[in-house]
């Protein structure tokens, strides 16, 4: 099987130019500013509501251990003195 492709096209110069209209890019500083403080409210506030629960839960958390003395914790140095 001999597959035969046609022979390139010639290029020939087109008497026309055609040109694109390419609008100019805009920076929009102002939409960069406000997304980016949108995004940090969303931070703190996530933040926020993160050291709230998590601070209610440790407070009522110690409110319910028993309330211990400072004799279960030392090393009950003053007894051992006894005889």
């Amino acid at each position: 099987m001999i597959l035969a492709f046609p022979p390139p096209p010639s290029p020939s110069p087109s008497p026309h130019i055609t040109w694109v209209r390419i609008e100019k890019p805009v920076f929009d500083l102002v939409g960069v500013i406000l997304s980016s403080m949108g995004i940090a409210a969303v931070c703190i506030g996530v933040a926020l509501g993160l050291g709230i629960v998590l601070g209610i839960g440790i407070i009522l958390r110690r409110r319910r251990q028993q309330p211990a003395s400072w004799a279960d914790h030392s090393l009950r140095l003053l007894e051992a003195r006894r005889p």
